[in-house]
């Protein structure tokens, strides 16, 4: 009887453990901080070639040098936002932007990933809400859909070890209800987007980032230690149509009111989830899943383990 008690125990500590640690791995959101305003945030400057377009602040601290912001033709156009070097070099909302990018930037490194993806490429992957990792570098070519599951608080975070690379022509595609605000990129090194990619999410990079020609980018392009350098490119700062997270909240009042008004069409436009696609075979399950699945085995052993000593305790008898 002893024995049998103290298997019990063990199992039920078992699926303690399995409950807890799941709910620890879950992917929380990131609050940014001063850096939430910015579309555009570099650590020793900013370079622009050709028409682009930023709907957002941008800065650069501690290096301040800045070029191809205009006048001119070929130069960046504010759709919102301001420049803050412009006024003064040593703006202090760009100092603390970057202050609490560091801060954002170690949050995405230490949470706790449910996937590996070393190794492969992201095209054609469609992945759920979790922690993704990549021990070096992270490919994209073609298309990765990010799958919110009709739940707009979804948040998705990709640890890379060294750089990020997208193919020309390569896109990262919402559904069911997934928002660009809850998608962080965090970059060992640095980021490179080929030419015309869409990309969706907030980059973090603790090197430097390029957006080759055409690129797009809905979310942030922020660098910590080194440069930004673009080419007639569109960025527009990602708000969150639906906050109900503090560190939503705090991202989304920094906001000005073009930010409110893309944030109303975006919810306009979530409004009916799409059903979802069927995941491919990636080797990577849900959290929930995969906790459910845990749990339903321990209980069925708890249960099978009970019984067959009540079947021996009656057979002895």
């Amino acid at each position: 009887m002893k024995t049998f008690r103290n298997i019990l125990f063990v199992l039920l500590v078992a699926i303690f453990i399995f409950a807890t640690t799941g709910q620890a791995r879950a992917a929380t959101n990131i609050g940014l901080g001063a850096a939430a305003g910015y579309a555009v945030l570099a650590g020793s400057g900013i370079t622009n070639t050709g028409p682009t377009t930023v709907a957002g602040d941008t800065g650069s601290s501690p290096t301040h040098t800045e070029t191809g912001f205009g006048p001119g033709a070929n130069a960046i156009t504010f759709a919102s936002g301001v420049n803050h070097n412009s006024a003064d070099p040593n703006d202090a909302t760009t100092q603390q932007a970057q202050v609490d990018l560091t801060t954002a930037y170690n949050n995405a490194a230490g949470q706790s990933s449910i996937s590996d993806l070393s190794g492969q490429d992201l095209g054609g992957m469609t992945l759920t809400a979790g922690v993704y990792t990549f021990s070096s570098s992270a490919q994209l070519t073609g298309t990765l859909t990010l799958n919110g599951q009709g739940n707009a608080d979804a948040v998705f975070i990709f640890q890379i070890g060294s750089t990020l690379t997208t193919a020309s022509a390569s896109s990262v595609l919402l559904t069911n209800s997934a928002q660009s605000c809850h998608v962080f990129w965090q970059i060992g090194s640095s980021a490179t987007l080929g030419t015309t990619t869409s990309f969706i999410g907030n980059i973090m990079a603790l090197t430097s980032i390029t957006l080759n020609t055409g690129a797009t980018v809905d979310g942030r392009v922020l660098a910590r230690n080194g440069a930004v350098t673009l080419d007639t490119n569109t960025i527009t700062a990602s708000v969150c149509a639906t906050t109900t997270s503090s560190s939503s909240s705090s991202s989304s009042s920094s906001s000005s009111t073009t930010y409110a008004e893309r944030a109303a069409a975006r919810a306009k436009k979530t409004a009916t989830p799409t059903p979802a696609p069927a995941l491919p075979e990636t080797g990577v399950a849900t959290q929930e899943k995969g906790n459910l699945w845990y749990i339903a085995n321990l209980i069925g052993i708890t249960v099978f383990l009970i019984s067959a000593y009540f079947i021996s305790k009656k057979q002895t008898t």
